[in-house]
């Protein structure tokens, strides 16, 4: 897979370019051409690590109960998986620039007005820290602030947004239905990975979990079954 040339669709909005890119890479790891692991995240969505590339990478990202337990029908049988928390912060912000096609559903992201407030501040943030074993540490700044929800934009199958490192946002799929995205990022080294958390709120970690390798092949599966199928009228 050549992450500039999947760049350079994506900024030509060439989404039935990058949506055949996805197929092919969800056929391989269905047929177990590919041997990679799915891993749960815990801000609520299963990732499938397409491509590591130094700074550069592509994932495909699936959201809803098929990637969370859901029945045999939504393509997990059963391979039941826990939900994510509750508690995980939503707010976050990214260490890298991040471009994003939604292959079917609906993904909707809301950027958060974030500035210093030490006076009367809202939340503090935390920097995330993450190992290669999964392991998620979130550990406390000093730094307080004031978030306000900004402009809201929900994006359907076939569609792509963007959003530079930095940027706070929170993640929403419509109503829970099923969505997934393919994911392209790159790594900006003057940043830093962040969310937002309570106050008073100690450091704490959050583990991503992985799948092993036939509950990959079904959330594979049933991603591929939603890619070909059509959008339901109420979505379109």
């Amino acid at each position: 897979m050549d992450y500039r040339a999947l760049e350079r669709a994506a900024r030509r909005e060439a989404t039935a370019e990058l949506s055949w890119h996805a197929v092919s890479e969800l056929e391989q790891i269905v047929s177990g051409r590919r041997a990679l692991r799915a891993v749960r995240h815990p801000l609520g969505f299963v990732c499938l690590p397409i491509l590591r590339d130094g700074p550069r990478g592509v994932c495909v990202h699936v959201f809803g109960r098929m990637a969370f337990g859901g029945t045999a029908s939504e393509g997990m049988g059963s391979g039941v998986m826990p939900q994510p928390e509750s508690t995980v912060p939503q707010v976050h912000s990214h260490s890298w620039d991040l471009t994003s096609t939604v292959l079917y559903g609906r993904l909707g992201n809301r950027r958060m007005r974030v500035h210093d407030e030490p006076a009367q501040p809202t939340h503090r943030v935390f920097e995330v820290h993450s190992d290669p074993s999964g392991v998620d540490d979130l550990r406390p700044t000093q730094r307080l602030v004031r978030c306000l929800p900004g402009a809201e934009q929900t994006t359907a199958r076939g569609q792509t947004y963007s959003l530079l490192a930095g940027e706070f946002h929170t993640s929403v799929v419509p109503g829970g239905r099923p969505a997934a995205t393919l994911v392209l990022g790159r790594t900006r080294p003057d940043r830093s990975d962040l969310s937002l958390g309570p106050l008073s709120a100690p450091g704490h970690r959050m583990v991503r979990g992985t799948c092993d390798a036939a509950q990959t092949a079904r959330i594979a599966q049933a991603a591929l079954r939603r890619i070909h199928e059509p959008e339901p009228e109420s979505l379109s």
